[in-house]
């Protein structure tokens, strides 16, 4: 008979580092026969100690769920108990120094140890647990430099000896690190995440340099010989489009601006209708005004559905004002040789930008061929 075991894999919630529940997972026992045994291990030498730690280590997290918090949870609150424990052995030690032995060696370095270590944990540990606010870390840390500064100068101040000075400095030295710690912590993932993101930069750089050489030539080049107007172009276009917007646009997040607005329209557009729009913007980039965007996306489906072929559309931005100019290349529009019922361009497009506070103008293009569409909005402070 084949015995089922189940992974051995620690719950991404635990009391400290979910070892003992990963492993009587495992071996199919009570958690508290595990724990038993990983604490009586621990007295003989420390092994159980090492065991866990080892494990700890070594064996992987259960991957989080979609609605679940990727960092661990852990229920014992391990720092509050170890900067305790060290602020038990700094008062062990101010008792030690007033005898007449006059050192204690021992009780400081047990409270730099149980100290050190319960600040380590709040930085490493408990600063990813979603359980643990941003005060209880400080709470901690508080107690750990207070009791590392009284130690030291309690220790300096008492009967001078070789001993009592080393640890005297020794202590104040980590009462001061205490409270630098959290800024050297900061600092040092401040650095990794920058070096990180200059090396993606480079790989992305390297990346959108083969792939121009390559891909995004091919496909303007058979975009150049299939015609605007072909299936086979519209594809190409859409294509090279969304591999341009994930090779150059970048992974942060920005604010919405006109020229993305129109960008993205086109894009769509492009998709249903055999046209092919450019869009350029220069000057300064504006929030994209919705009666704005909404007339000249009219106007681009307008240029899509009876002109076709190479629409522009070119976007100028001042400090005070924004035009864009829509073009076709189509057979022209005379806008009172169009019939009154036909309210697309009086009410989508014209009326639109009265409400708005701005103007539309409807003209043939240069040399009365084509149709030019020109938006005008005031910049509102």
């Amino acid at each position: 008979m084949t015995i089922v075991r189940e992974p051995l894999l620690r719950p991404r919630t635990s009391v400290v580092g979910g070892v003992a529940l990963a492993l009587a997972a495992h071996l199919s026992v009570r958690v508290q026969l595990v724990r038993f045994w990983l604490i009586v291990l621990t007295f003989a030498g420390g092994a159980g100690l090492l065991f866990y730690l080892w494990l700890w280590a070594l064996v992987p997290l259960v991957p989080a769920r979609v609605d679940e918090a990727a960092a661990p949870r852990r229920s014992a609150p391990a720092a509050a108990i170890l900067v305790g424990l060290g602020a038990v052995a700094a008062i062990v030690s101010f008792a030690t120094i007033q005898s007449e032995d006059g050192t204690a060696s021992g009780a400081i370095l047990a409270l730099m140890a149980l100290s050190g270590i319960a600040v380590a944990w709040t930085l490493l540990l408990d600063r990813t647990d979603p359980g643990r606010p941003a005060a209880y870390g400080l709470w901690v840390r508080g107690v750990a430099s207070v009791s590392f500064l009284l130690v030291g100068l309690v220790t300096l101040l008492s009967r001078p000896s070789a001993l009592n000075a080393v640890l005297g400095v020794a202590a104040l030295v980590c009462g001061i690190a205490v409270i630098v710690a959290p800024r050297v912590v900061t600092l040092w993932a401040e650095l990794q995440a920058s070096q990180t993101a200059r090396v993606r930069e480079v790989q992305r750089a390297e990346i959108a340099a083969h792939l121009h050489d390559s891909v995004l030539q091919t496909l303007a080049l058979i975009q150049n010989r299939a015609g605007a107007s072909s299936e086979v172009a519209r594809i190409a276009r859409a294509q090279e489009r969304e591999l341009r917007d994930w090779l150059f646009t970048g992974s942060a997040p920005v604010d919405t601006d006109l020229a993305s607005e129109l960008r993205e329209i086109a894009a769509s557009i492009e998709l249903d209708y055999a046209v092919r729009i450019d869009v350029v913007a220069v000057g300064a980039s504006h929030s994209a005004s919705s009666a704005l965007v909404a007339a000249a996306r009219e106007a681009m489906l307008n240029a899509a559905r009876h002109a076709g072929g190479e629409v522009s559309v070119y976007i100028e931005s001042t400090e005070s004002a924004t035009d864009v100019f829509v073009r076709d290349r189509g057979p022209g529009l005379v806008l009172a040789d169009v019939p009154d019922d036909r309210l697309g361009i009086r009410e989508s497009i014209i009326g639109r930008m009265s409400r708005a506070g701005g103007s539309a103008t409807v003209k043939p293009g240069a040399s009365g061929s084509g149709t030019e569409v020109h938006l005008h909005l005031e910049v509102t402070k």
